[in-house]
């Protein structure tokens, strides 16, 4: 059974820092792609960050390119987000996941979702 237990979200002013974290069990960790995705209230779930296994490759929605960092850490199970310079416009759901066929596919082509964390941002 896959486990995927994110912590780290929260409330925090425009400018502000957080890191996430998602620790995952239950499968090969360093044998899938993986990611964060976000959903805003009213809004579609959408990729934000993804990397492949062994973090050689790696996308960025264009709205959090150079603000975000997704990075993952296979002897530990865990993957991470440090969001920076964070804006009103972030406020979501985050969600980790994992295996999908290429960076930040479609929602729906996720196989395994984490239960998620409520990051908010207030200007």
């Amino acid at each position: 059974q896959v486990q995927m237990v994110e912590s780290g979200g929260g409330l925090v002013q425009a400018g502000g820092s957080l890191r996430l974290s998602c620790t995952i069990s239950g499968l090969t960790f360093d044998a899938y792609t993986m990611g964060w995705y976000r959903q805003a209230p009213g809004k579609e779930r959408e990729g934000v960050a993804c990397l492949n296994w062994n973090s050689e490759m790696i996308g960025y929605a264009d709205s959090v390119k150079g603000r975000f960092t997704v990075s993952r850490d296979n002897a530990k199970n865990t993957l991470y987000l440090q969001m920076n310079n964070l804006k009103p416009d972030d406020t979501a759901t985050y969600y980790c996941a994992a295996d999908f066929p290429t960076l930040c596919s479609a929602p729906k082509a996720v196989v395994y979702w984490g239960q998620g964390t409520q990051v908010t941002v207030s200007s």
